[in-house]
């Protein structure tokens, strides 16, 4: 259901002209800090503002380190210190200027993010949104029946999470390199592609769609999840000192009365556009963020949240807060790669991906997230595996795969964040002050004033 008014035009109308009044600053600084660079933004406050600045420094692989967040009023002022994947500082020049574009008048406004977003061009491709019932096999099969109607895969991302499959797949006709427009070609690719997903046990939760318009693929691909309720759990998981202890996120969710907001607080390890996918979620759950503390130091991230409805009220109801807490937890998990990264470079031809997965099938792996990108002439994808059980993949089934496929395209290959994450936990000595340590202290203690440990040392 829309929660925009008829008045939508005149809101838009007001925006551009706050805009024209108080255009966007961002400011780069390399200096006041010794490890990061500082990112400040200031400009009038909109709906959707901190999605669309995290946006973009997700999409130029940015990792923010610490970020200071306020728009309560018709402000919006942000500080973010970030580096670069390997922990560096920025030596990009125009962070600023796709900061200062995305905010402006010309920017993509939240109101375009409620069906596909806007950065993803696709004039030269045909968009196919896929969700479903995950199994062994899925992709191969997929990607076979799009071979075998003369498609071909320019890019593509694919998610698995909780048993749930959700993909976005951009595709060209083979002989003219041109988006596949003809009705009834479109409508078969559907109907074949409906049938696979919906396979033996998913007859009702199958959804595809095929359209011409543009989107921003990992934006899209939360908001397939979350429809399709990735974040249904049963309630097996529901001790909050396990799931810390195990590695798994911990969100709490309280509300602050004398304030009237919804605190939510988050630690769990830090990754890659984690702040990205939890804005994402409470964007589309439709929560305001007026004030967050981010903070990520070794292994850990802490990230705090004041929130309202859009509405203006805060969570008022325990069923309401428990989904805030799996929907939150879901978009944390969704990007976890399980399994061995695999990665596949070489000449791009029709039937590629489909022969590669085909392989990976027959020696009883399953794609638990992959990547497809085409670099002019060259296929450079990227795979993470496990066999069809869940398990960790043996190496001699590696080795077996890389030799049927050619030992010189696939490659096993470890994540650049995870090897810098070990460095940094092997070089620090123990006797030395470290934030992740408190986090987990912090964690602790707050689990032993819930009553569920008897000592703060029960939490590793």
């Amino acid at each position: 259901m829309d929660c925009w008014s008829p008045s939508l035009n005149v809101d838009q109308e007001f925006a551009k002209l706050l805009n024209r009044m108080h255009p966007p600053r961002v400011t780069v600084d390399n200096i006041t800090d010794r490890k990061a660079t500082l990112i400040k933004v200031d400009s009038a406050n909109k709906r959707g503002s901190l999605l669309e600045v995290v946006q973009v420094l997700t999409d130029l692989n940015i990792l923010i380190r610490k970020a200071y967040i306020s728009s309560d009023g018709e402000w919006f002022m942000d500080v973010f210190h970030v580096t670069d994947q390997f922990g560096n500082k920025l030596r990009e020049d125009n962070v600023a200027d796709r900061i200062q574009q995305s905010l402006g008048p010309r920017g993509c406004s939240f109101r375009s993010l409620r069906g596909s977003v806007g950065v993803q061009s696709a004039m030269e491709h045909t968009t196919i949104e896929l969700t479903g019932r995950d199994r062994p096999g899925l992709l191969s099969e997929i990607f076979a029946v799009l071979s075998d109607l003369k498609c071909n895969i320019v890019a593509a991302e694919i998610w698995t999470h909780n048993s749930r499959m959700a993909s976005i797949v951009y595709i060209t006709d083979y002989e003219t390199k041109r988006p596949v427009e003809n009705p009834d070609r479109l409508a078969k690719i559907k109907h074949l592609l409906v049938s696979i997903l919906k396979g033996d046990k998913d007859k009702h939760g199958a959804q595809t769609a095929v359209s011409l318009g543009s989107t921003h693929t990992q934006r899209r691909l939360h908001q397939l999840m979350y429809a399709d309720r990735d974040y249904d759990t049963d309630g097996s998981d529901s001790d909050l000192s396990k799931r810390f202890s195990s590695g798994k996120p911990l969100v709490t969710v309280e509300n602050c009365s004398e304030k009237g907001y919804t605190v939510v607080n988050i630690r769990c390890r830090d990754r890659l556009k984690l702040l990205f996918d939890v804005v994402c979620t409470l964007t589309d759950m439709q929560y305001v963020v007026f004030h967050a503390t981010i903070i990520a130091e070794g292994l850990d991230a802490s990230q705090e949240f004041y929130i309202r409805h859009t509405d203006g009220c805060p969570i008022s109801s325990e069923a309401e807060r428990q989904r805030v807490i799996h929907c939150l937890e879901a978009a944390i998990k969704r990007r976890i790669s399980e399994g061995v990264r695999l990665d596949l470079s070489g000449e791009d031809r029709v039937g590629l991906l489909s022969d590669v997965t085909r392989v990976f099938r027959e020696n009883g792996l399953s794609v638990t997230r992959a990547e497809v990108t085409t670099r002019g002439s060259q296929a450079v994808n990227t795979f993470y595996v496990m066999d069809s059980s869940g398990n960790q993949v043996k190496s001699e089934t590696i080795e077996a795969v890389r030799s049927e496929i050619g030992e010189s395209l696939l490659t096993v290959k470890e994540d650049a964040m995870l090897m810098v994450n070990n460095s940094n936990t092997n070089s620090q000595p123990t006797g030395r002050f470290s934030l992740s340590h408190l986090f987990r202290t912090r964690s602790e203690k707050f689990l032993y004033t819930l009553g569920l440990i008897s000592s703060c040392s029960e939490v590793a």
